[in-house]
């Protein structure tokens, strides 16, 4: 999945002022996506994308800044941290694609889509 198959949608500000994600219908031809709710990046730095839940994984590329993403599942890895503070959950978002949990704005320090 590559950012292009993520349609983006309006944010609404909660409580703390930041944006909250609103559901949205999953672009392309991804079967069985764990949940068509989009996620958004930091919008203070790109997110590294890499094959594997770790650094050690080939990095892939990086998404740019406030990317709107589909988590399609999450595992645990290598502790990574990001602008959303320290975690070992890294999300999937396509085949052969991860990005670590501290760079996503999930309202959550925990698991908000299955488990790989």
């Amino acid at each position: 999945m590559t950012t292009d198959d993520v349609r983006e949608v309006e944010t609404t500000p909660n409580g703390d002022g930041a944006e909250q994600p609103e559901t949205a219908q999953a672009q392309g031809d991804t079967a069985l996506l764990a949940s068509s709710t989009v996620y958004y990046t930091s919008s203070t730095t790109v997110t590294p994308v890499h094959a594997g839940p770790s650094t050690s994984y080939t990095k892939v590329g990086d998404l740019p800044k406030h990317s709107g993403i589909t988590i399609i599942c999450q595992t645990q890895g290598q502790s990574k941290s990001g602008p959303y503070g320290t975690s070992t959950i890294w999300d999937k978002i396509g085949n052969g694609r991860y990005v670590p949990d501290s760079y996503v704005y999930t309202g959550s320090d925990g698991y908000v889509a299955p488990k790989c």
